[in-house]
């Protein structure tokens, strides 16, 4: 059996990287969590920390910066703690921690005793109970500077969780860790200045900021200017959109933003500076992204900065020495993100201007990475990029601008693919490039891949689900790419000129707001991200300490309630999306869309069109008799109806067991897991209302109206519940943009559902419409009874199937799927594709022989530079369908197989 993960043959020590990764922390961290009362209970309240002077990782500042925190936590819990060069200089009763590089002379003898090994690869950690000079002893090691600042931050941690501090640290640990992501990055955004500001200036919110992302293992911090719109026209709030002249004045150019004072520019420089200072000296990378190059807004007239001095002539050589400026100014920059495509404000396909800008990076006379927004571009600006001699990436969109289950999309909708018509420009030929990997994950690029989760999906409401977490650090690194970055919670507040003055957390009620700020309201879903994107198989228990600090016995219930609750938005995204654009699709609080008028609601495509279908398609299939196996309507509120339930469930025990239910954090984390599992319930029955609506569209059968009306009710009444748990809680307007989808307040979408209810109440009475065709005069009841349509439309035979390791362009590829003992197949189809999304899906019927089904992808299509991804579709006797490996109990898996080359 295989789980669906990815298969490769190519990249051997990429491979071997993420393989040692699961097994490492599978096979060595499970012999370290142990309970507390397993250890040291009654242990003398003193630590001593030895380094080793020889240790060159020792004297890099991330790592002395990280000594510092161990030595802050263990007194912030009275506990003497002592640093000493050499051992013999501790007394044998005070509890002790070595500090030290794998390689280091200190450290090698206790490793070798252990028989634990860190590799030698990036970012490696390791916690071994040992023993030096005869005496026990916890080395805390790493096998490069973010390797060792990782292992102490992680016993800084479990000290400031602990009910036993000094007995975490004599716990007989034996873990090794390495990251399955080479890049797990943050994104934090300025798109407002009445918003923004006060975040931007604050050097306390950095310095603890900072030092979470660090702890929770995140190694990229990315400070995100020039989002502030979609492209430059009608701006009201250009406050660092076009960011050189916030920071700058150019010698040579009498460029400015008109109405900010030089004291404000220059106080702005100040505090990057200071940023990039205090990210790189908790050794994370400091990447500088610049998404706006224009200088003329359009349409404009009320915009609060215009820039002045610029024009056509003067624009690229400006932004070239503004950014080689920049650059000097700030020589701890490590990386900067362009979007390169219109939206920039530079037109498409300038690409003599891009290689201006980007000679600004290379004038410097240092290695920074480059990393351009994928959407548009073609391969010839990334050419350009090259040709500096910089690393280079590209970074996509993992699920357009929003966020569904971890596997990438086994299709894009299929607007985003259809071929351009003659003449059209670049941007529109590559339309396929603006939602997904598009045509990059060839195995000859030259550059890296990391992908960007950006934030249309999850904005406000805590999210926290390990198993969702794990699937995304499993499938970033799809076909040797980098890893992902996400856009961060709260990301694209006050977007769009949007900004309100006073709280920027959304809260009416200002008992709810975190006393740390805003952003502290999140500590869970960073651990949570950042954690796993390290490593997928990251023990319960470094999520779990934090739980049972802010929540003691409900711990365990918050943490089952808030991940179901977790899933729901990921799934609706996937199943649903009227708009892969963030501003024109907001699930957390869902515009209604109706299901009556213009029957828009029964076709609004999935974002993966190729694993999920419309309720206008599937009432075709009940019509019709025949499935295709792909997830209906039906099958998606089925999955939400459990989620909803087993939220409330856990989260009924957890307020029965928490010491204080009136605790803000617990009801932060109460009230928004109440309305995702509310938003489940109203998603799962209004898709069964709009699939029956469908089919009574198609049949006149009055059954199905009535089924309709019955469902949207209920999904009406789960809106107004989660509604009036909102009310009170949060302000009445929520601002993410102008645009109404984006803003405004759970309440105020009851209005339009009730308009759509009273249409769908209305047309029930009257006449019903034709049948579409004779076929069309099935019963709604004996249509949705039907093997494959029904309660258990999903039930499977259980299949055995081995995916090829890897494949030989040119050569055949050999694909073989067999039911186990006392199952039978009636038919098999094989999809498959190159992992290229302009690609469309080949299918052939597979043949049968000896109760094995097999097909082969010809030679022809494999002799290719991509990889291959594929998934069969399987026929039971009964009528039943659907796909393999399809979706696991939890929705986190990888649903389709990838073979890369040999």
């Amino acid at each position: 059996m295989n789980s669906g993960h990815e298969s490769s043959g190519t990249s051997e020590t990429r491979r071997d990287f993420i393989k040692k990764t699961a097994t490492a922390a599978v096979a060595i961290s499970s012999v370290g969590f142990l309970p507390p009362t397993a250890y040291g209970q009654d242990s003398p309240a003193k630590v001593a920390l030895v380094t080793d002077r020889a240790d060159k990782l020792l004297k890099q500042p991330p790592v002395q910066w990280a000594i510092g925190r161990m030595q802050d936590r263990l007194k912030a819990k009275n506990i003497s703690v002592a640093l000493h060069a050499e051992l013999k200089n501790v007394s044998p009763d005070v509890t002790t921690v070595i500090i030290a590089g794998h390689a280091s002379t200190l450290a090698k003898p206790i490793l070798k005793t252990a028989g634990v090994s860190i590799p030698d690869v990036p970012e490696a950690v390791g916690l071994v109970r040992g023993k030096s000079a005869g005496r026990s002893v916890l080395l805390a090691s790493g096998s490069d500077v973010r390797g060792l600042v990782y292992a102490v931050l992680e016993l800084a941690d479990r000290v400031e969780h602990a009910p036993n501090p000094v007995g975490e640290l004599q716990r007989p640990d034996r873990i090794v860790e390495q990251p399955a992501n080479p890049i797990r990055s943050i994104a934090r955004m300025f798109t407002s200045e009445l918003e923004d500001k006060a975040w931007y200036y604050d050097k306390s919110f950095w310095e603890k900021y900072l030092s979470m992302l660090m702890t929770q293992r995140i190694n990229r911090f990315t400070m995100t200017f020039g989002l502030g719109y979609n492209a430059p026209r009608r701006i009201r709030d250009s406050y660092f959109y076009f960011t050189y002249p916030f920071l700058l004045s150019v010698p040579g150019y009498k460029v400015k933003a008109v109405g900010l004072s030089d004291k404000e520019r220059d106080r702005n420089m100040e505090m990057l500076r200071f940023i990039v200072d205090q990210t790189t000296r908790r050794g994370l990378h400091f990447q500088l992204a610049l998404w706006t190059h224009a200088y003329n807004f359009r349409d404009s007239p009320d915009v609060n900065y215009r820039i002045e001095g610029l024009t056509p002539q003067n624009h690229a050589a400006y932004c070239r020495d503004a950014l080689h400026m920049l650059l000097n100014s700030c020589p701890k920059i490590d990386g900067v993100t362009f979007r390169c495509h219109s939206e920039s404000g530079v037109p498409q396909g300038s690409y003599e201007f891009w290689k201006t800008v980007f000679d600004g990076v290379v004038r410097v006379g240092k290695k920074r990475p480059i990393d351009l927004h994928s959407k548009g571009i073609d391969f010839k600006l990334i050419d350009t990029a090259l040709a500096t001699g910089m690393p280079v990436t590209v970074s996509p969109k993992y699920w357009a601008e929003h966020q569904g289950l971890p596997y990438h999309q086994a299709a894009i909708q299929a607007r985003e693919w259809q071929k351009a018509k003659p003449g059209e420009n670049m941007e529109r030929q590559r339309r396929f490039t603006r939602y997904g990997y598009a045509d990059y994950l060839r195995a000859d690029r030259r550059f890296g891949v990391l992908y960007r989760i950006w934030p249309g999906t999850q904005r406000l409401l805590l999210w926290g689900d390990p198993a969702m977490a794990a699937g995304y650090s499993r499938y970033s690194n799809i076909c040797g790419s980098l890893g992902v970055e996400l856009c961060e919670p709260l990301s694209f507040k006050g977007r769009m000129g949007s900004g309100l003055r006073g709280s920027r957390d959304g809260y009416a009620d200002a008992s709810l707001r975190p006393k740390g700020g805003d952003w502290t309201k999140y500590l869970y879903t960073y651990r949570i991200w950042g954690r796993m994107m390290y490593n997928p198989n990251t023990p319960r228990e470094v999520w779990s300490r934090f739980l049972k600090t802010k929540f003691g016995r409900a711990a365990g219930d918050c943490e089952i309630a808030l991940s179901r609750a977790s899933r729901v938005l990921l799934l609706i995204t996937t199943a649903h999306t009227p708009s892969c654009s963030n501003n024109g699709y907001w699930p957390e609080i869902h515009m209604n869309i109706p299901i009556v008028a213009g029957n828009r609601f029964c076709r609004i495509s999935p974002l993966d069109p190729a694993l999920f279908i419309t309720a206008d398609e599937f009432a075709d299939e009940l019509i019709s008799g025949k499935r295709s196996g792909k997830y209906s309507p039906m099958q998606v509120a089925r999955w939400l109806d459990n989620l909803a339930k087993a939220a409330n469930a856990h989260l009924i025990r957890a307020r029965a067991k928490v010491a204080d239910a009136k605790d803000p954090a617990f009801r932060r984390l109460s009230i928004d897991t109440e309305i995702q599992a509310g938003t489940a319930t109203y998603f799962a029955e209004k898709l069964r209302a709009a699939a029956a609506y469908a089919f009574y569209r198609k049949t006149g059968d009055r059954a199905a109206v009535a089924q309709a009306l019955k469902r949207y009710k209920a999904s009406r009444d789960a809106w107004a519940k989660l509604s009036e748990t909102a009310t009170g809680v949060y302000v009445p307007d929520i601002t993410f943009g102008p645009n109404s989808v984006l803003r405004g307040h759970w309440a105020d979408r009851l209005k339009a559902i009730d308009k759509d209810l009273a249409d769908m109440d209305k047309q029930s009475k009257e006449k019903p419409p034709a049948a579409e065709s004779e076929k069309a005069s099935v019963s709604w009841s004996r249509a949705i009874s039907r093997p494959g349509f029904g309660r258990n439309a999903q039930s499977r035979v259980r299949c055995q199937h081995l995916p090829p390791a890897a494949f030989r362009p040119g050569k055949p590829i050999p694909i073989e799927i067999a039911a186990e003992p006392g199952c039978r197949l009636s038919s098999a189809v094989l999809h498959y594709r190159h992992v290229d999304q302009s690609a469309a899906y080949q299918t052939v019927e597979m043949s049968v022989r000896g109760g094995r089904w097999r097909a082969d992808i010809p030679a022809k299509y494999t002799d290719s530079p991509y990889p291959l991804l594929y998934y069969v579709e399987l026929h039971d006797p009964r009528g039943a369908v659907w796909l393999y490996p399809g979706l696991n109990a939890n929705l986190a898996n990888q649903p389709y197989f990838v073979i890369r080359r040999a």
